[in-house]
C-alpha cells in the first residue's frame, strides 16, 4: 500500500479503511481499478461504502484530460457542491482515451475514431449529472442518519432502495451464415470483435455483449456442470453406440461432433469411464472446479481468436492442420466484455442459438434469456428473407416464449448484406444505389406480408411491434454506400432502450419524497390531526384503493377459470386426434421419424431438429389450453407497459388525493414522500409482475410436461424391432388415460399460480404503504438530521427533470 492511497482515505476521513485496504494489498494502480463488486467486497458496511463511492466518483470526475488514468487529486468537493461527472460519463460511456493498437472503435469509414466528448445529447449528460449529484447528496444523508430508532432505519432502507441498475437485453437469432456476429460487430463499431467463421463453422454457444467499465477486453466462460457434461456424454455415447450400424442423420453428426470437438481424433478409442479423466481438461481446470473462467485481452482481434475455441463448432477444424480440443460443448455462456461503447452501457446484445440444447441446464439458460429479451432481432440474408425457413421457424419456435410467456416488445427482423448483388462492381455507383433501394424496398414488403401470415406469432405480437430492416455490415464499415445501410437505425434502437430519464426521475422523485419526509417529521409539533390524516389515509388504502384492485382481479380471474374450462373441454375432446399428427406425420417415413421420436422421448417429450419441424408433444397436448387464454393474458399482463398489468388497475393506484393535499397543509411534506413511495411501489411491482407472469403462462406446458414424464420414461425403454410402435402405442395409452386428470390439473396448476401473485401483490401493497404511512406520520424521532438545503437544491433538480 503506497502513501496515496493511505492519504487520499484519510484526507477524506475514511482512516477507518485504512487497513482493510492495505490487507488486499490495494496500491495507487489498483485503487483506479476498483470495480462496484471490488468495493461492495471491501466495504461490507453500506454508510462507508457510500462515503467511499462518493469519494472515488469525484477523484475520477476531477482528473483532467491530461492525467494519467491512475492519478488522482486529493482535494474534493465541499459538501453541497455539484460535481462534475464528464469525465466519469467519459470513463463509463465509451470516450477513448488515447490511440489503441487494434480492435479500436471505428468511423463510418472504418478508421479509428477520433478522441472525443462523451457520445451523448446534451440533455442526456445533464440528466447523468443531475443523477450523480443527487446520489453525492443522497448518500451525505445516509451517513448522517443514526442507526437506532425506528424512523431512521426506515429512511436508510429507503435510501438504499432508490439504486437502480436498468439493464435491457435484446436477443439476436440467424441461422449459420446470415451475419449475426459481423451485424454485431458493426453496430457496436467494434469490426473484429465477435469471431466470423465460414460456413462450415457456427457459433454453438450463447454470447453476451456488454461494456466493459475498464480500458481491457475480457471474456467470461461459464461452464455446464460436470454431473450435466458426463449425463450428456453418456446419453450421446451409448446413442451412437445403439445406431452404429444405422445412417446417420444431421442429429447424429451433431453428437459425433459434440464429442470429437473435445475428445479429438482418440475419441472412438477411449473408454467412457476415461472420458471424465482430468487429463482431458488440463486446459479448463474451472470446469472441473464449477468455476468461471476470466481471460484478458488487449485487443478485440485478440479477444476473437482466443475466445474461438470456446464458442466456434467446426467440424473440419483437423482437416489440414494440426488437431485442436475444442471447448464449446462444455460452455454455457460466453460474455464478452468491450471498453468504451457507449450504447452497451445499459444494453447486452446476446447471440443465441436457434434453438434449445439438450444439456438441460443450457437448455434452460437459454429458455430464461429468451424469455428476459425486451427486443429481439431475427437476422436472415436479404437474398430471400421471406421465403426462408429457418429465421422464421426460429420466430414461430420462441414467439410464446417471448410474447406471453416472455418480456419481448418489438421484433425486429434484420436482412443482411444488402449489397451483394451479382457483378454488383460492374455497375455505376447511380445504379448501385438505385439497385439497392429498390431491393429494400420489395424485401420489407415481402417480410412484412410474410409475416402477416404467421397467425400464431400474432398472439404475441402485433404488426406494430414488428419492424423490418435492411444492412450491408461491409458498406457500414468500409463502402462508399453506407449512408443507405440501416445499421444507425439499430444503433437508434440500443440508444433508445439506453434511454435512463425514467430511471433518473425515479431515482430524483423517491430522493425528493425522503428528503421531504426528513424535514418534515424534524419540524413537525405536537397536533392532533395527525391520527386524522392516519385515518384518512387508512380508509383510501382498504376501501378505495385495494378494494378497486382487488375487485378488478377478481373479474380476471373469473375470465380466465372460464376460459380455462373451455380449454379443458377442448384438450379432452381433441389431444388424440392433435397426437396423430405428431406420432404419425405425413411427409416422414417411419425410419427416420423413429429415430427423432425416440429423441423426442428421451429429452422429456421435446425434440428441435436443425432443420424441419420440431416435435413438442407437451406443447401439442397443451396447445387448446394455451389458445383459450392467449388474447385475455396478453391483455391482462400486456409487454409495453404502457397500460400496466391488470387492466392498469396497478398504474391507478393512489391514496395521496388531491383533496387530502389540500385539507392537511401542516403534513403537506409528509405527503409528499407518501406519493414518492406509492411511484416506486408500482414501478416495483410491475416489474415483479413481469416477470412472474412468465411462471403462470409457461405453468400449463410445465404441468403437461410433468403428467407425461412416466410415459416417456417408458417409451425411451423401447429398443430393438418394432420400437416405432411401442412408442407410438405408449403415448396413445398414456394420454387416453390420463385425458380426464391432465388437462384438469393443468388448468388448477395456473390458476393456483395466478391467485398467488394477485395474493402477494395485494398484500405487498397495502403493508409497504400501512407501514410506510405508519412511520412518516406516526412516529416521532428527534435525531434527524437539518436537510433544509438539500431539499432545496433537489427540488431544484426535480422540477428540472419533470420539464424535459
Amino acid at each position: 500500500m503506497d502513501d496515496f492511497v493511505c492519504d487520499t482515505l484519510a484526507q477524506a476521513g475514511l482512516s477507518d479503511l485504512i487497513k482493510v485496504f492495505k490487507d488486499e494489498g490495494i496500491d495507487r494502480e489498483s485503487f483506479d481499478m476498483l470495480q462496484d463488486a471490488d468495493i461492495e467486497k471491501l466495504i461490507p458496511k453500506m454508510g462507508p461504502r457510500l462515503k467511499f463511492k462518493n469519494l472515488f466518483r469525484r477523484l475520477k470526475a476531477e482528473q483532467t484530460p491530461n492525467e494519467s488514468p491512475n492519478h488522482f487529486p486529493t482535494h474534493g468537493h465541499q459538501k453541497g457542491e455539484a460535481t462534475d461527472v464528464t469525465e466519469v460519463l467519459r470513463s463509463t460511456s465509451g470516450t477513448e482515451q488515447g490511440k489503441r493498437k487494434s480492435g479500436q472503435q471505428l468511423d463510418s469509414k472504418g478508421q479509428p475514431a477520433a478522441k472525443r466528448k462523451c457520445e451523448t445529447n446534451s440533455s442526456t449528460e445533464r440528466e447523468a449529472k443531475i443523477l450523480s449529484e443527487v446520489r453525492e447528496i443522497m448518500g451525505d444523508i445516509y451517513a448522517k442518519l443514526q442507526d437506532d430508532g425506528d424512523l431512521n432505519k426506515f429512511l436508510k432502507n429507503e435510501i438504499t432502495k432508490l439504486s437502480t441498475d436498468k439493464r435491457e437485453m435484446v436477443g439476436v437469432f440467424g441461422k449459420t451464415g446470415a451475419g449475426k456476429s459481423s451485424l454485431i460487430n458493426a453496430v457496436i463499431g467494434q469490426a473484429n470483435l465477435l469471431p466470423i467463421g465460414d460456413l462450415n463453422a457456427c457459433t454453438s454457444v450463447m454470447i453476451k455483449v456488454e461494456a466493459n467499465m475498464e480500458d481491457k477486453y475480457e471474456a467470461e466462460i461459464e461452464f455446464i456442470t460436470k454431473e450435466g457434461w458426463q449425463d450428456e456424454m453418456w446419453s450421446m455415447w451409448q446413442y451412437l453406440c445403439d445406431h452404429m450400424d444405422q445412417e446417420n442423420d444431421d442429429e447424429d453428426d451433431d453428437y459425433e461432433n459434440k464429442l470429437s470437438a473435445h475428445y479429438g481424433k482418440d475419441r472412438k478409442q477411449t473408454k467412457p469411464d476415461e472420458f471424465m479423466d482430468p487429463k482431458n481438461f488440463r486446459e479448463i481446470p474451472e470446469f472441473l472446479q464449477s468455476k468461471t473462467k476470466t481471460l484478458t485481452f488487449h485487443s478485440a482481434e485478440m479477444l476473437s481468436e482466443g475466445i474461438a475455441k470456446y464458442t466456434k463448432n467446426d467440424p473440419n477444424q483437423g482437416e489440414g492442420k494440426k488437431l485442436k480440443r475444442l471447448y464449446w460443448p462444455l460452455v454455457k455462456c460466453v460474455t464478452v466484455k468491450v471498453p468504451n461503447i457507449p450504447l452497451l452501457q445499459h444494453v447486452t446484445l446476446v447471440d443465441l442459438p436457434g434453438n434449445g440444447d439438450r444439456n438441460k441446464s443450457r437448455d434452460q439458460m437459454w429458455k430464461e434469456i429468451v424469455g428476459k429479451c425486451s427486443t429481439v432481432w431475427i437476422v436472415a440474408d436479404i437474398t430471400r428473407p421471406a421465403s426462408e425457413k429457418q429465421s422464421w421457424q426460429i420466430l414461430k419456435r420462441t414467439a410464446s416464449l417471448m410474447g406471453n410467456g416472455g418480456e419481448c416488445q418489438n421484433i425486429h427482423f434484420i436482412c443482411t448484406k444488402s449489397d451483394v448483388f451479382e457483378d454488383f462492381q460492374q455497375h455505376t455507383a447511380e445504379d448501385r444505389l438505385n439497385l439497392i433501394l429498390d431491393r429494400n424496398m420489395k424485401t420489407k414488403l415481402a417480410v412484412k406480408e410474410e409475416f402477416k401470415k404467421l397467425h400464431n406469432v400474432k398472439k404475441h405480437f402485433s404488426e406494430d411491434n414488428f419492424e423490418v430492416f435492411t444492412v450491408s455490415s461491409k458498406e457500414f464499415l468500409v463502402g462508399e454506400l453506407k449512408e443507405h445501410s440501416e445499421i444507425p437505425k439499430l444503433q437508434k434502437v440500443l440508444q433508445d432502450l439506453n434511454d435512463c430519464h425514467s430511471e433518473t426521475l425515479n431515482y430524483v422523485s423517491g430522493a425528493h419524497g425522503i428528503l421531504s419526509l426528513i424535514h418534515g417529521a424534524s419540524k413537525r409539533k405536537e397536533d392532533d390531526r395527525i391520527k386524522e390524516v392516519c385515518k384518512a389515509l387508512e380508509e383510501n388504502l382498504t376501501s378505495l384503493q385495494t378494494e378497486s384492485i382487488n375487485n378488478e382481479m377478481k373479474k380476471i380471474y373469473k375470465a380466465f377459470n372460464a376460459l380455462l374450462q373451455k380449454g379443458v373441454e377442448e384438450s379432452k375432446n381433441s389431444c388424440e386426434d392433435n397426437l396423430m399428427s405428431t406420432l404419425y406425420p405425413e411427409e416422414r417415413d417411419g425410419r427416420g421419424f423413429h429415430k427423432q421420436l425416440k429423441k423426442a422421448v428421451e429429452n422429456e417429450g421435446v425434440w428441435v431438429p436443425k432443420e424441419g419441424r420440431e416435435i413438442n408433444i407437451n406443447m401439442k397436448l397443451a396447445s387448446p389450453l394455451i389458445d383459450s387464454i392467449d388474447k385475455e393474458f396478453r391483455k391482462t399482463f400486456p409487454n409495453d407497459g404502457k397500460c400496466g398489468p391488470f387492466n392498469g388497475a396497478i398504474n391507478k393506484f393512489s391514496i395521496v388525493t388531491k383533496e387530502l393535499k389540500e385539507k392537511y397543509k401542516n403534513v403537506e411534506l409528509e405527503l409528499v414522500f407518501l406519493k414518492s413511495e406509492e411511484e416506486r411501489l408500482k414501478m416495483s411491482l410491475n416489474k415483479s409482475i413481469r416477470k412472474r407472469k412468465k411462471t403462470v403462462y409457461n405453468s400449463l406446458t410445465k404441468t403437461i410436461k410433468e403428467k407425461m414424464e412416466d410415459c416417456y420414461r417408458e417409451a425411451a425403454a423401447f429398443t430393438g424391432r418394432g420400437t416405432l410402435q411401442n412408442m407410438r402405442e405408449t403415448i396413445e395409452k398414456h394420454v387416453h388415460r390420463s385425458k380426464n386428470t391432465m388437462f384438469e390439473d393443468a388448468k388448477k396448476v395456473m390458476m393456483n399460480h395466478l391467485d398467488n401473485l394477485m395474493v402477494d401483490v395485494l398484500k405487498t401493497l397495502e403493508d409497504t404503504m400501512r407501514e410506510s404511512i405508519e412511520l412518516s406520520l406516526e412516529t416521532d424521532d428527534l435525531s434527524l438530521p437539518d436537510v433544509s438545503a438539500q431539499l432545496e437544491r433537489v427540488q431544484k433538480l426535480h422540477a428540472e427533470l419533470n420539464s424535459c
